[in-house]
């Protein structure tokens, strides 16, 4: 007579039935029968609906009664921001905070773009690299402040990059 013992007890590896990986995790009875537990969260378990306490949207609950997008923003903001430093500059994230410090020209310090200076973006050495309030910013990529803005640069001890030839020339044409 032989007894039967689950395959989880004695330390076999089962199969996903979905996915096919193996492992111990794979459950033997219950809702998730025969999956492994990335599977059960995806085919089976349906995370809670909460009102978010931050953006009272309706959303999946994350943690803390925050939705996920509130959650990373709340306790992982510095984490994003490196993140993003590194994602959409491909620079280190002391350079980054180091240049978007303040506002070159106002010395506004509450919200700081990087601008290179010779608008090539695969240029990141810290020369090259500058602070500037969204207005500033702004102004440095429309023709008509342009030069207004590199002029102010220039008086900082910043190095003024060619830029485009004075409409004024092809309308003469």
């Amino acid at each position: 007579m032989s007894i039967y013992i689950p395959n989880n007890e004695l330390g076999l590896k089962l199969h996903c039935l979905n996915c096919g990986k193996s492992g111990k995790d794979i459950r033997i009875k219950g809702k998730s029968k025969g999956l492994c537990n990335w599977c059960y969260r995806k085919l089976i378990w349906k995370q809670k609906l909460i009102t978010c306490k931050r953006c009272e949207r309706t959303i999946k609950h994350q943690a803390k009664g925050l939705c996920p997008g509130c959650y990373n923003s709340v306790f992982h903001i510095e984490k994003v921001k490196l993140h993003n430093a590194r994602r959409y500059h491909n620079i280190d994230f002391e350079t980054y905070k180091k240049a978007t410090e303040k506002c070159i020209i106002c010395g506004f310090d509450k919200i700081v773009d990087l601008h290179h200076i010779d608008m090539n973006h695969k240029n990141n050495f810290p020369e090259n690299l500058t602070g500037l309030c969204p207005n500033h910013h702004k102004m440095i990529h429309h023709r008509e402040y342009q030069k207004e803005v590199f002029q102010l640069l220039k008086e900082k001890g910043f190095k003024e990059p060619e830029i485009y030839k004075d409409d004024e020339v092809f309308k003469n044409f």
